[in-house]
């Protein structure tokens, strides 16, 4: 069944909520017939979105001109994470080859990054583009955890970190050392503050279940400033920022919307386990939901920060 469905719809938790959407706009379900969905993209000179379907080891595609979705990629070596560079190209994060990578225009694909120090990666989970061109991706280790998602395996670096990757110079950088599971990642606006997620309460007891918020310095090192929000169903996973600085983010029980002051606004009411949302559409006001087996969308008076 397709269309507006039960089990979707808004939950206005602060009056500043009711100005996101339109009273009439409805969620609606695009697709569905994955195992566990994440990482969808926008690319707007195609009108199409990219997302992975990571146990079934393959990447799909969502034409947005006729409504279909098709393969986009088989197999996709488990990939997750997906954002789009600078330049309009495809950033992957492979969960099997335990890599960063990049299509190019040709079809090619190329490595960007898949050790540190001399180390296999863990296996790189999501992925943004700072306007400097600069890749910055998170590496927790769920998919050497098991097979379902990539390759059982050992940690060799012996930490779940953030990295940063200049494609000018090749260089790969490591920006944080005391996250747990680093998840979801997304710059504000105005790119003086990034936002991380820690799921580390997936696999450890009492382990964080947050967004924290770093400022970004001019020479782009990071400082801590704390738990931005404690998310209050499940995990946050991944999540996208809009013009105004609110959070968009998946949690256990659809989209939970934050004012870039830290309050909970509202929510996006999804009846599966949201993993990650993507702003796209004409003027990237249509935010697209994966969420478990099915890719949702629903139009706002919100707009995207930026593609991917």
């Amino acid at each position: 069944m397709f269309g507006e469905i039960e089990g979707t719809g808004f939950e206005v938790l602060d009056p500043r909520f009711e100005n996101c959407f339109v009273g009439h706009a409805r969620v609606e379900r695009l697709w569905t017939g994955g195992r566990w969905l994440e990482g969808p993209a926008w690319f707007a000179a195609g009108r199409y979105l990219v997302f992975s379907d990571i146990p079934n080891n393959r990447m799909m595609r969502y034409d947005d001109t006729s409504g279909q979705t098709s393969v986009f990629r088989s197999p996709s070596n488990n990939s997750n994470g997906n954002t789009v560079d600078n330049q309009g190209r495809l950033i992957t994060c492979e969960h099997l080859a335990r890599r960063v990578t990049r299509t190019d225009f040709d079809g090619g694909i190329s490595v960007l990054a898949d050790r540190f120090a001399g180390k296999r990666l863990n296996s790189p989970n999501d992925v943004t583009v700072k306007s400097d061109g600069t890749i910055w991706f998170t590496d927790p280790s769920y998919g050497i955890l098991h097979d379902y998602e990539g390759d059982y395996g050992e940690a060799e670096i012996g930490g779940c970190h953030v990295y940063r990757h200049d494609p000018a110079t090749g260089a790969t950088d490591q920006m944080t050392s005391d996250f747990v599971k680093p998840n979801g990642l997304a710059f504000s606006p105005d790119e003086t503050l990034l936002y991380i997620a820690d799921t580390g309460a997936s696999h450890l007891s009492g382990g964080p279940r947050h967004i924290r918020k770093l400022a970004v310095s001019d020479d782009g090192k990071l400082s801590d400033l704390g738990i931005f929000a404690e998310c209050t169903a499940g995990f946050f996973d991944g999540f996208r920022v809009d013009r105004k600085g609110r959070i968009w983010t998946s949690a256990g029980d659809g989209v939970h919307c934050y004012d870039p002051d830290g309050t909970l606004i509202g929510k996006i009411q999804i009846p599966e386990i949201v993993s990650n949302v993507a702003f796209g559409g004409e003027r990237l006001n249509r935010l697209f939901i994966t969420a478990t087996t099915s890719l949702y969308a629903v139009y706002l008076t919100a707009n995207g920060s930026r593609l991917g």
